[in-house]
């Protein structure tokens, strides 16, 4: 016997709850698990199924006296038939009339309407200086268009789709039968026009009956400045085109900004290191430095430190759609010269000097002296 789970976890009631308590929570539940209202679920029958079983025991006094005592297995052969599968209803008043006392009603359906085109996806990559100034690219995708050999009907040329003989343009069939707690009503999806409500006699041969055909596109895309990694830019319509005579759908493009070897981005601000020698780091002086845009000029004071940071306002990234732009910050790097000239080594040793600096340096031996002295020193 395959394990369920308990009826009063089910409805989420306590063990003592009353029959109005009951029915209140079989209510809420069976109106948020509805298959008709989650038709996007794939568990919201098999979930709604529960639900009625739950109910079907909990709300008659002699079944829950046997549940309450035995459990699961004090029903299933107390009442061996089982509990009636209610399947799918086409709307609360039929699951209420079921239920609550009142008569079935003759089920009617409207035949499904217009629907609205899929929406559709596509990637593009770019450079940091096409996301700064913005670019047009010309993407190329495939999408679903309304098929111009039957205006999106379906049907050969001459021909109209049929109101479906068995579900008389509703879609669904309706079938009652007796069961051991009384009538049972099942409504289920016509299995000839598959819920459609119609059928096509004569199916259009360009698109097999479908109302559309697969089509690839070319379309210019207007990507602003300022875009950055994860951004979409919808173009309104450019979708799936939709059933039934319903709208289109519409394009996403979404941007992809590439890594850049000299900039970093952060939000519209970009960062950068620049190296500097010591002596313009000590004297201070003009240098040019590279922007997003091409170069600009940067005052540099004397007595800068490795790792300053300058910033040039309004050099970084545009704000996309208009706006503050970002800045340009660069990191400074004090270069330490490391071959030097005999003339080089001697002025920066009486630099030191004229500092009060002592630089005490120790004569490179080779080898074959290192040997020497030691051999001596025995």
């Amino acid at each position: 016997m395959v394990d369920k789970r308990d009826y009063y976890e089910t409805l989420g009631v306590p063990r003592n709850a009353t029959q109005d308590e009951i029915k209140r929570a079989f209510r809420r539940l069976a109106r948020e698990n509805h298959p008709d209202v989650n038709p996007n679920r794939a568990d919201a029958e098999a979930r709604f199924k529960e639900i009625n079983e739950a109910y079907q025991v909990l709300s008659d006094p002699e079944k829950r006296e046997v549940y309450d005592r035995y459990g699961h297995r004090g029903l299933d052969q107390t009442y061996p038939g089982g509990f009636v599968d209610f399947g799918d209803f086409g709307g609360f008043g039929d699951l209420f009339d079921m239920f609550f006392g009142g008569e079935s009603r003759a089920y009617t359906r409207t035949v499904p309407s217009a629907e609205r085109g899929g929406d559709l996806r596509q990637d593009v990559e770019l450079t940091l200086e096409e996301a700064a100034r913005g670019v047009e690219r010309r993407i190329r995708y495939e999408r679903m268009e309304r098929c111009d050999a039957c205006s999106g009907t379906g049907a050969r040329a001459g021909s109209h789709p049929q109101t479906c003989g068995l579900c008389h343009g509703t879609g669904q069939v309706r079938q009652q039968q007796q069961s051991f707690f009384g009538t049972q009503i099942r409504i289920t999806t016509c299995p000839r026009c598959h819920g459609e409500g119609r059928v096509i006699g004569s199916p259009c041969g360009k698109c097999q009956g479908q109302g559309r055909v697969h089509k690839t596109v070319t379309k210019t895309v207007q990507i602003p400045a300022g875009v950055d990694t994860g951004m979409r830019i919808r173009l309104a319509g450019e979708g799936d085109a939709g059933l039934r005579g319903g709208p289109s759908g519409d394009l996403y493009v979404v941007t992809h900004v590439r890594k850049h070897d000299f900039f970093e981005r952060r939000g519209n601000d970009l960062w950068c290191r620049q190296t500097i020698s010591f002596p313009l780091a000590a004297l201070g002086g003009t240098i040019e430095v590279r922007t997003i845009d091409g170069h600009e000029d940067l005052y540099v004071a004397p007595g800068t430190q490795s790792g300053e940071v300058y910033t040039l306002r309004g050099k970084g990234m545009p704000e996309p759609g208009g706006g503050t732009r970002g800045d340009l910050n660069v990191i400074l790097a004090v270069e330490t010269p490391t071959r030097l000239t005999d003339e080089q080594k001697e002025l920066l040793r009486k630099f030191a000097e004229s500092r009060g600096e002592e630089i005490k340096q120790s004569e490179k031996k080779s080898f074959f002296e290192r040997v020497k002295d030691a051999f001596e020193g025995v």
